[in-house]
């Protein structure tokens, strides 16, 4: 992606106008590289793959989201990556990521897709992949994870508005999903299984203690699970940028321990929530 004329390499300069905290604008870019928009947007374009604008855009979102990962707020990360509203900056992020924010957690995957490679690496670095994934546009994948995380979120925010009593009403007695959790009667009780299934696989995954048996009241089950949603974009995204797909991981949360292909754990989380989101 590099051009050696007399010992320059152009595309890094373009980059670096590009990516300037002083140029917001494209004609701030274009002349920060002595060139006019037109001919500055059609460089850029035709070496990235991805106009000045939209890759600028992009990576001070992937900055964003490392930083509010780093504890910074909200605000100030909408306005270091120049929107001049929160509200659309929150817009813009959830249309990226899939989710708010307010959800991105340490450790979440901060990287967009991009037809060059080209990525915020922290703290102030770049980082270009030799052999970057092209995105169709249609992740099918990826619109099936953040479906289901959406889609839980949903139903818990309509779960918080019902009485305790028909909250907690047994509607099908004796009715199991899985036989190793139990009977799950009640909303309260598919809500319940289908936030922690995904805390127990990834207390699997990140190689943590199984965790405690939480509240499950709407409210407490709607924390939980922008924490373990969050995380469960994270990892999966995780698996997917590294081609771990056959990869096993030993569960030693069974007894005995089980052996399980990451792929297989991703298919079945899928299958169950769907499932359960359908009883709710």
């Amino acid at each position: 992606m590099t051009e050696s004329t007399s010992g320059r390499d152009r595309l890094r300069e373009l980059l670096d106008a590009v990516l300037d905290e002083e140029n917001p604008r494209l004609t701030d870019m274009a002349g920060h590289a002595f060139t006019s928009p037109f001919h500055f947007t059609r460089r850029m374009t035709r070496d990235t793959g991805e106009s000045p604008v939209a890759l600028r855009r992009r990576v001070l979102l992937e900055r964003a989201a490392w930083q509010i990962g780093q504890g910074s707020s909200v605000t100030d990360a909408a306005f270091g990556a120049g929107y001049q509203s929160v509200e659309g900056f929150i817009r813009a992020f959830g249309r990226a990521y899939g989710h708010p924010p307010g959800a991105t957690t340490p450790g979440s995957g901060t990287w967009l897709p991009a037809p060059n490679g080209i990525h915020f690496h922290p703290p102030i670095h770049l980082w270009i992949e030799e052999k970057p994934k092209k995105d169709t546009g249609m992740d099918v994948l990826a619109l099936q994870i953040h479906h289901d995380v959406d889609d839980t979120a949903h139903l818990l925010r309509l779960a918080a508005s019902l009485p305790d009593g028909a909250y907690r009403e047994v509607h099908a007695p004796g009715r199991t999903v899985l036989d190793w959790d139990g009977p799950e009667e009640s909303i309260a009780a598919v809500l319940e299984h289908l936030v922690r299934a995904k805390e127990v696989w990834l207390a699997s995954i990140e190689a943590a203690d199984l965790p405690g048996q939480g509240a499950d009241d709407p409210e407490s089950l709607l924390a939980r699970h922008r924490d373990a949603g969050s995380r469960w974009i994270a990892a999966v995204n995780d698996i997917g940028r590294r081609g771990a797909w056959g990869d096993r991981l030993v569960d030693a949360l069974c007894d005995p321990p089980e052996s399980f292909v990451l792929g297989s754990v991703v298919a079945h989380v899928l299958t169950f929530s769907a499932h359960r989101r359908q009883l709710v």
